[in-house]
């Protein structure tokens, strides 16, 4: 059951500084690089289905290297096959699920859903609409409390009613989620900040802090061995 939370108040978006320190993108593939080393001794995958889901403004693309990496582990990944993910939410929930529906069919088994920033809304979404489909999500610096009124990318919906979207959220995030979650975040990130990418509804959702940029999330090693450990069901995945 989900927790009575009662509407998040004093939130923030990300501080400018945070969100220049995302040009720093270029450092941080340097120096995730180095963190090779938690990759040795991964766990290899039970060949479930994993479905990526990019986030807001990116294509498939961008899940390219952590595919790469599911898919040598063993597991059978796809790519949500929607192109850029333009922020429909609604839309694409219905349009995924309906792809989804099909894989699911095929694969005889639900769909573990990875989802970065907004593809995780998407994946949560769709896990919270059609249960059936979905057994496991993992978001990467997902927008879960509030919407774009805290996130440096706020501008670009200008016009919406921000109090009333983030209040259509409250109300949705309190019907809860049944399947296991891992949610990811950074106090680094500078698109959406720590406030709002952790779960405070559902009581099995584990919140995990890691170090890096938003557009970091991606191709951090750190990042894709919790993602490793989680699948393969370690309980105590590396932080």
């Amino acid at each position: 059951m989900p927790r009575d939370v009662p509407f998040p108040e004093g939130l923030k978006p990300p501080s400018r500084l945070a969100t220049l320190g995302e040009l720093a993108l270029p450092f941080d593939i340097i120096r995730f690089g180095l963190g090779g080393y938690r990759l040795i001794g991964a766990p290899r995958g039970d060949g479930r289905p994993v479905a990526l889901l990019p986030g807001y403004g990116a294509s498939e693309l961008s899940m390219r290297p952590l595919e790469a990496w599911l898919r040598h582990l063993g597991y059978n990944v796809r790519d949500w096959g929607m192109g850029r993910n333009n922020g429909r939410v609604a839309a694409d929930v219905e349009r995924f699920a309906a792809q989804a529906a099909e894989w699911v069919t095929a694969d005889g088994a639900p769909l573990t859903l990875i989802g970065w920033s907004l593809g995780g809304v998407i994946a949560r979404e769709t896990a919270r609409v059609y249960p059936h489909l979905v057994r496991e999500i993992i978001t990467m610096g997902t927008p879960i409390i509030g919407g774009p009124k805290y996130t440096a990318l706020a501008q670009r919906f200008a016009g919406r009613d921000f109090d009333a979207i983030e209040r259509e959220i409250h109300a949705r995030n309190l019907k809860g989620l049944t399947q296991p979650l891992t949610v990811i975040y950074s106090d680094r990130d500078g698109i959406v900040g720590p406030d709002i990418a952790i779960d405070i509804y559902n009581p099995q959702a584990r919140n995990i802090k890691v170090d890096a940029t938003h557009l970091g999330l991606g191709i951090a090693p750190q990042v894709w061995r919790i993602i490793a450990d989680t699948l393969a069901g370690v309980t105590n995945a590396q932080k």
